[in-house]
C-alpha cells in the first residue's frame, strides 16, 4: 500500500512537471517581460537589503534602487539610440564609395590573378542602384511608418511589454523577500533542509553568474568600443556593443565582432593596416577576459563546458524562442547544482559501492 502510494505520488509529481513545462512552452511569447522583470528584481534585491541593513526602510530602499535602475535605463536609451542611428547612417554612406573602390582597384587585380573577367560583375550598376536607392530613404521611411501603422497591434504589443517591465520590476522588488518566504513556507517539512541547502547553493551560483557575467559583458563592450574608436571605425559603438552583449556565449561575441569589424574596416579604409588594428583590439579584449575579467568576476562556480553553454543557448532558443535564450544559462546553472547534488548522493548510495 505504501509502495503504491509512493508510486502514485511520483507519477503525480512527474505529471505536474510535464504540465508545467508544456504551459511554459505555450506562454513563452508573453513571459519575456516578466522574466526580464524577475531578473532585474533579483539583481536589485541585494542592494535593497543592504540599504535596509544601513537603516533605511524597505520602501525607501526599493524606491532608491528602482529609481537608479529606471534613470540608467532612460539615459541608456537617450544616449545609445542616437549613437546607433548616427553610426549606422555613416556606415551606409560609405558603401557607394567602397563599391567604387572595389571596381577601380580590386576588380582589375583580381581579374589579373585568376584570369577571369571579374569586371563582368556590374559593380558600377550596383553602386548606381545603391546611390539611387539611398536617395529614396525618405519615401522608404514613409512606407515603413505606414507599415507600422497598419501593424498597430504588433507595435502596441511591444510598447505594452516595454512599459510592463518597469511596473512588474517595481512590484517584484518590493515584495521579493515576502515571495521567497511564502515559497519557503510551502516546502515539505521533511525535505525543507535539503531543499534549503540546494536553494542557497543555486542562489550563490546564479548571483555570481548573473552579476559577474553582466559586468564582464559591459566591460568587454567598453573595451571593444574604445579600441575600435581608436582604430577610427565608424561603427565602433554598434559592433563593440554587439560583441560585448554576445560574449555570454563562448566565442560568439568575438567571432561576430571580428567578422563585422573586419568587413566594416575594409569598406571604410580599403587597407590592411586598419584590419590589423581591429584584430589587435579583439585579441586584447579576449586576453583581458580570459586572464582578468572572467576569473575575477565570474570564477568557475558554474562549471559548464563551453560546448554545454552553446548547446543550452541554442536549445533554449529552439524550444522557447527569445524567452528560451534568456533563461538558458540560468536554468543550466541550476541543473549543474542539481547534478552535483545527485552525484554526491549517488557516491554515498549502496548502488555505487559498499
Amino acid at each position: 500500500m505504501n509502495t503504491s502510494l509512493a508510486d502514485s505520488r511520483q507519477w503525480f509529481i512527474l505529471a505536474l512537471v510535464v504540465a508545467g513545462g508544456w504551459l511554459l512552452y505555450l506562454l513563452a511569447p508573453v513571459l519575456t517581460p516578466f522574466l526580464m522583470s524577475a531578473l532585474l528584481a533579483y539583481l536589485g534585491d541585494p542592494l535593497v537589503d543592504r540599504l535596509e541593513r544601513l537603516g533605511a526602510s524597505r520602501t525607501v530602499g526599493v524606491l532608491t534602487v528602482f529609481g537608479v535602475m529606471l534613470v540608467m535605463g532612460i539615459v541608456a536609451l537617450l544616449v545609445l539610440l542616437p549613437m546607433l542611428s548616427h553610426q549606422t547612417i555613416a556606415f551606409l554612406n560609405n558603401i557607394p564609395e567602397a563599391l567604387d573602390w572595389l571596381q577601380k582597384s580590386v576588380a582589375p587585380r583580381l581579374a589579373a590573378m585568376i584570369g577571369s573577367d571579374v569586371a563582368s560583375i556590374d559593380i558600377e550598376g550596383l553602386r548606381t542602384a545603391l546611390v539611387d536607392h539611398w536617395r529614396q530613404v525618405g519615401s522608404v521611411a514613409g512606407q515603413v511608418m505606414s507599415s507600422i501603422g497598419r501593424s498597430g497591434q504588433v507595435l502596441l504589443g511591444w510598447l505594452t511589454y516595454l512599459l510592463l517591465i518597469p511596473v512588474v520590476t517595481f512590484y517584484l522588488l518590493r515584495d521579493w523577500d515576502a515571495l521567497v518566504a511564502a515559497v519557503r513556507d510551502l516546502l515539505p517539512q521533511r525535505a525543507a533542509p535539503t531543499i534549503g541547502k540546494l536553494a542557497k547553493e543555486i542562489d550563490a551560483v546564479l548571483a555570481e553568474f548573473l552579476r559577474g557575467q553582466l559586468t564582464v559583458m559591459l566591460a568587454l563592450a567598453a573595451i571593444y568600443i574604445c579600441g575600435l574608436w581608436i582604430v577610427g571605425l565608424d561603427l565602433a559603438f554598434v559592433i563593440g556593443m554587439l560583441a560585448g552583449l554576445l560574449s555570454f556565449v563562448p566565442y560568439m561575441g568575438v567571432i561576430v565582432g571580428v567578422v563585422a569589424a573586419v568587413v566594416a574596416a575594409f569598406l571604410q579604409f580599403h587597407d590592411a593596416a586598419h584590419l590589423i588594428g581591429v584584430v589587435a583590439v579583439f585579441t586584447v579584449g579576449q586576453l583581458l577576459e580570459g586572464m582578468v575579467l572572467s576569473p575575477m568576476l565570474v570564477g568557475d562556480r558554474i562549471g559548464l563546458h563551453p560546448v554545454a553553454v552553446i548547446f543550452a543557448v541554442m536549445a533554449g532558443g529552439q524550444l522557447f524562442g527569445f524567452f528560451g535564450v534568456l533563461v538558458a544559462l540560468p536554468v543550466a546553472a541550476v541543473v549543474v547544482v542539481l547534478l552535483r547534488h545527485s552525484r554526491d548522493e549517488y557516491l554515498k548510495s549502496e548502488l555505487y559501492g559498499p
